[in-house]
């Protein structure tokens, strides 16, 4: 394709060359000093070897494979992990109607109420694209637990953990969260850990680090009381969390772009 377009790029110790749609999506990149090719869009990929051509050493290291779309994130939908919970979980039609009718909740209700949220907060992150963010979302960790979303950008990468608690009443503490006065939950250090995982993954892929930022987004709550000591969490109402989209600063452009094309591939989290 003679529109792709080829641009160098050096920084924390790498050296590389990217090959790009005129869109800014990357389809290739080559690392100098391996003579390693990466490609992430294969129906291009004849076209950016091409190009890359000249800029391959003598003896070129075999390229990894390129990632597939059952690996690319960036196709999951927000509360798709939910999605394939509740056809596990979903009872059949005659269990449902003796549900209802006896006002007993399955635990399917459960899944679909925090898949409603998910989606509420997917609408709300998806606005933020316009501003130069990325997102993603459904992230698959191992231990079968995922990342509901991950949002990268101007202001830095936030892992972004949703609960759905309608009229409720939420404590948020140092560690833990209350909801209704109820009994805590861990929401607070399941956030950090995640957090924390996530940018164990993204550093060791991209070859610098990377810091994620844990936050919690409560949607549908009533009243949200974080006490004055937390500050290493993010504590977000539902449609607040469009209060992300100014903050900037701590990201370049290339820097969201190595970052998101890291995040997105399925491999990435393997180890996580």
């Amino acid at each position: 394709m003679s529109d792709l377009r080829v641009s160098a790029w050096k920084r924390y110790g790498h050296d590389r060359v990217y090959v790009s749609l005129p869109d800014g999506t990357t389809v290739a990149w080559l690392d100098r000093k391996s003579g390693i090719v990466t490609v992430f869009l294969p129906e291009h990929e004849a076209a950016a070897r091409q190009a890359l051509a000249i800029y391959l050493p003598a003896t070129q290291k075999p390229a990894p494979s390129p990632m597939t779309a059952a690996d690319d994130l960036a196709l999951n939908q927000p509360g798709q992990a939910l999605r394939q919970k509740l056809a596990e979980v979903s009872p059949g039609r005659f269990a449902l109607i003796v549900a209802r009718l006896l006002r007993r909740k399955t635990e399917a209700d459960s899944w679909r109420k925090g898949l409603a949220g998910e989606r509420d907060i997917g609408r709300e992150l998806a606005r933020l694209t316009r501003s130069g963010w990325r997102v993603l979302h459904s992230i698959p960790l191992p231990r079968e637990v995922d990342i509901d979303h991950l949002l990268i950008g101007p202001g830095g990468v936030f892992s972004i953990n949703t609960k759905h608690h309608r009229d409720a009443s939420v404590w948020v503490g140092d560690d833990s969260v209350k909801v209704n006065h109820g009994q805590a939950r861990p929401y607070v250090r399941k956030a950090r850990h995640e957090a924390l995982r996530a940018g164990r993954a993204i550093t060791r892929r991209c070859g610098f680090a990377v810091e994620v930022q844990p936050a919690l987004v409560f949607v549908g709550a009533k009243r949200v009381d974080v006490v004055p000591t937390l500050h290493d969490v993010r504590v977000i109402r539902g449609k607040e969390v469009a209060a992300l989209g100014p903050l900037s600063g701590a990201l370049t452009p290339e820097e969201i772009e190595l970052i998101y094309i890291a995040a997105r591939d399925r491999r990435t989290w393997i180890e996580a």
